[in-house]
């Protein structure tokens, strides 16, 4: 999987490759097709928080297409 890590605030983001997760039971796989930012991603980029869990993947408005759907997950399909 393709990501944008920030490493310490007020660094540019660093692309990584990383390994494709596996959806676990309750939960869905989804790729990726469009990502923003909160205004809490930005104060933990300009360092405004105290102890910011780093490095981290900002990010966690997005839209996607369900790829993989965990055991005991229900109400999705793959290409939803």
């Amino acid at each position: 999987m393709r990501a944008m890590i920030l490493e310490q605030a007020g660094t540019p983001l660093k692309p990584v490759d990383l390994p494709i997760p596996q959806a676990k039971s309750g939960q869905l796989l989804i790729a990726v097709t469009a990502c923003g930012l909160c205004r809490t991603d930005l104060h933990v980029y300009d360092g405004e928080l105290d102890k910011p869990a780093l490095p981290l993947i900002p990010g966690h408005q997005i839209i996607g297409v369900v790829e993989q759907v965990g055991p005991a997950t229900t109400g999705f399909k793959p290409g939803d």
